[in-house]
């Protein structure tokens, strides 16, 4: 179904009211898009900023990312969490490298077969980059579109989220200008559902659709999206070993792939006390100062943690392929954020 007028009514409070001052804005460059649309998944604007800068003073293009070690890109990201994409990042930039002769191809469909390049990402990278007339579906644009076409279907089948990239593709700019059209459709797209079409409260009285908006109708746009199936939530019990010399070093050990915080450094890391203890010699085992126990929550995990300080007057001891990292050089590294904490908090 093609609302009349709703691609134009969205370009045009885009160009008025949306946000135009974002650091990835105003250009048309697909490794800044690329890039910031990646940090920008589950993750805030406010957050993302920083990070973004950071980046491109480090990497400035496609080829610096790519031939950089992965532990700088790690390191980078420390903090953002959900480190799988900065793993995802890197490989794709050295893809993008080896494949396409550092050029992201212009197409959708070419650029969601690149690591870590989902659907919405890929169309979000051709139509602001490219003006490819192709639809994105993240958050933000999903419950926009949903409340705006009464789209009640359930989206845990994945018959109904098809469904739902079909009516989305629908709702886009038509004409002689659509390409022209598509970088602001798709910003002021995600510029509604991030600032206007919030997931509680939402801004209705100012939404430039609301008029044609089937849930704002019904009083009830906060019942959009519908999914029904919930991913359970768990928890996983973790005891770290936080040894320390007096000249600040401390003992790091790169987490493998798969697992929690993989490729990350981090404190020695044991599924147990007792396996801990197990790991350093009986006299250092008295030495152990253990502190009360936190919790560190990811995505669909709670991680209580459990850290037991050991004071050595050298550094001395060895576990597993854990090594000793000068206090001038870790914080430079990829850290899990609870880590990077724990070590501020003791400098």
């Amino acid at each position: 179904m093609h609302l009349q007028g709703f691609a134009t009514k969205v370009v045009h409070w885009q160009k008025m009211l949306g946000r135009n001052h974002l650091p990835w804005q105003g250009t048309q460059d697909p490794y800044r898009v690329w890039l910031s649309e990646i940090m920008l998944q589950q993750t805030q604007v406010v957050t993302v900023i920083g990070y973004f800068d950071r980046f491109l003073k480090r990497f400035p293009d496609v080829r610096s990312l790519a031939g950089a070690p992965l532990d700088d890109v790690l390191g980078l990201w420390s903090g953002l969490g959900y480190y799988s994409r900065a793993r995802n990042l890197h490989r794709c930039a050295q893809q993008v490298v080896a494949d396409h002769a550092g050029v992201f191809p212009r197409d959708a469909t070419t650029l969601a077969t690149l690591p870590g390049i989902g659907r919405s990402t890929a169309a979000a990278v051709a139509s602001l980059c490219f003006g490819e007339r192709v639809a994105i579906l993240d958050a933000n644009v999903k419950r926009v579109v949903t409340r705006v076409l009464g789209f009640d279907a359930d989206l845990a089948m994945a018959a109904n989220e098809r469904a739902l990239w079909d009516a989305a593709t629908a709702l886009l700019p038509v004409g002689r200008g659509a390409a022209e059209d598509m970088p602001r459709y798709t910003q002021g797209m995600m510029d509604l559902g991030a600032t206007v079409c919030l997931p509680k409260k939402p801004l209705c009285m100012v939404c430039p659709v609301q008029k044609m908006c089937q849930a704002s109708a019904a009083g009830d746009p906060q019942r959009y999206p519908v999914r029904t199936r919930k991913l359970k939530r768990s928890s996983h019990s973790l005891w770290l070993l936080w040894a320390h010399a007096p000249n600040g070093a401390v003992l790091l050990e790169q987490r493998p792939t798969p697992g929690v915080w993989a490729g990350l450094y981090c404190l020695p890391l044991f599924d147990s006390e007792e396996a801990l203890r197990s790991a350093l010699p009986a006299a250092l085992q008295k030495q152990l100062q253990f502190e009360p126990a936190f919790v560190h929550v990811l995505t669909h995990k709670d991680l209580h943690l459990h850290v037991a300080q050991l004071t050595l007057s050298a550094a001395s001891i060895q576990a597993g392929s854990a090594r000793w990292v000068r206090a001038a050089d870790w914080p430079a590294m990829g850290l899990p954020a609870p880590i990077r904490k724990l070590l501020t908090r003791g400098v």
